[in-house]
């Protein structure tokens, strides 16, 4: 079973480990932290990540996000960032939700489920009554998440497709948090 755990102190170690190992980009999801040491993760990044999220510490023209690690048993398999709501390069950029799978995690139909657990989180979160994704043209896998969980394409550009999913009503969240 999948669970979305926030960025936290006490899962640090692993949290660092799967942090470094996400490279700088892959499929649009960027990684500024790659190959960082874990005295950097302990006492810069992992800090900023858990004040981004209350909305401090944001460089200038960023809005809050969440940074969760997605964990299925004991074993964290990927990272969703939620941005709590959209400023103007967001809509029509990386939008509300950005998602990775670790390699060997993939083709396992996590993502579908990964993003259902973030999709039901966002919800809660965004005021806007869809929440905004956005996907490479040349990363269908990533696309069949996005539609297996009632997304629809909005447009497109030369690179991207961008994709909305309509917020779920409360009540539809599945869970009592």
């Amino acid at each position: 079973m999948l669970s979305m755990i926030k960025a936290n102190t006490q899962d640090i170690e692993k949290e660092y480990l799967f942090q470094r190992d996400i490279p700088e980009d892959e499929n649009g999801f960027l990684n500024e932290w790659h190959n960082c040491t874990f005295e950097d993760f302990r006492a810069v990044i992992l800090p900023k990540m858990m004040a981004n999220s209350i909305g401090e510490q944001l460089p200038d023209g960023y809005v809050p996000q969440t940074f969760y690690f997605v964990w299925e048993d004991d074993a964290i398999v990927g990272q969703v960032h939620i941005r709590h709501y959209l400023c103007e390069s967001l809509v029509n950029g990386s939008g509300h939700i950005g998602y990775y799978i670790a390699p060997g995690f993939r083709g396992r139909g996590l993502g579908t489920k990964m993003l259902a657990l973030a999709v039901r989180k966002a919800s809660k979160i965004v005021p806007e009554d869809e929440i905004y994704l956005q996907v490479n043209k040349d990363n269908p896998a990533s696309l069949k998440c996005m539609l297996n969980n009632g997304g629809y394409i909005h447009h497109e550009d030369g690179i991207h497709y961008l994709v909305r999913i309509k917020k779920l009503r409360e009540g539809d969240y599945g869970d009592k948090d």
